[in-house]
């Protein structure tokens, strides 16, 4: 599946960098978006995510501009909640995955969209993902009702598949188009950075990230 948003290490230009944390309850296929976005891949038996994982993607959106994505996946199983603060701190942007044919995994979403919006950056973006639109038959959130809280609280919203990949390359340069690229400057407060129109340096790991291998 070709697709001219992905994958072009060679462009020119302007690199920025930022780091994209996926929230959500356990099975609403957050490693699953993330697979079909960096591998362009599905696995139908995934494993539940342990802690977090960790992937990167790059997207182009010009001839002039490529964004990276550090994506960090975390576990939606309650048991690792406690973790997710190291996740999500200092995060630029965050896609919070619901499944539409369980109506208790958008009451989580929202939970974890108020706890961002109460503890992360206050210029995060957030997405909201209404996952697995290829059981349509089983809906049980309208697509109406989910977008309207999306509106509400300044969220961007898609509905998505990770297995027929629909609109998950969408979701993800939407977010891109979102950041504020034209802000970026060298040492600025937000992670992703312009140095000299060559890109950031990927060489030198940022030092206040808190990252966690897990």
């Amino acid at each position: 599946m070709s697709n001219s948003n992905r994958q072009h290490p060679q462009a020119p230009g302007k690199l920025y960098q930022f780091k994209l944390v996926l929230l959500g309850e356990a099975a609403v296929g957050k490693s699953s978006l993330v697979l079909r976005f960096v591998k362009d891949q599905f696995d139908d038996y995934r494993e539940s995510t342990i802690g977090a994982a960790f992937l990167t993607q790059t997207i182009h959106l010009d001839d002039n501009t490529t964004v990276k994505f550090e994506i960090w996946d975390t576990a939606g199983q309650e048991r690792y909640k406690s973790l997710a603060p190291m996740y999500y701190r200092n995060a630029n942007c965050a896609v919070v995955v619901y499944d539409i044919t369980q109506a208790s995994s958008l009451e989580k979403a929202k939970s974890w969209v108020k706890e961002l919006q109460r503890q992360a950056d206050p210029n995060i973006v957030i997405a909201l993902a209404g996952n697995k639109t290829d059981l349509s038959s089983r809906r049980a959130i309208e697509r109406e009702d989910a977008q309207a809280y999306a509106h509400d609280a300044g969220l961007l919203f898609f509905e998505t598949s990770a297995k027929t990949a629909a609109n998950v390359n969408e979701l993800f340069t939407s977010i891109a188009r979102k950041m504020p690229l034209d802000q970026l400057a060298p040492n600025s407060r937000l992670r992703g950075s312009l140095l000299n129109n060559k890109g950031v340096d990927l060489t030198n790991p940022p030092q206040n990230n808190n990252y966690c291998a897990c």
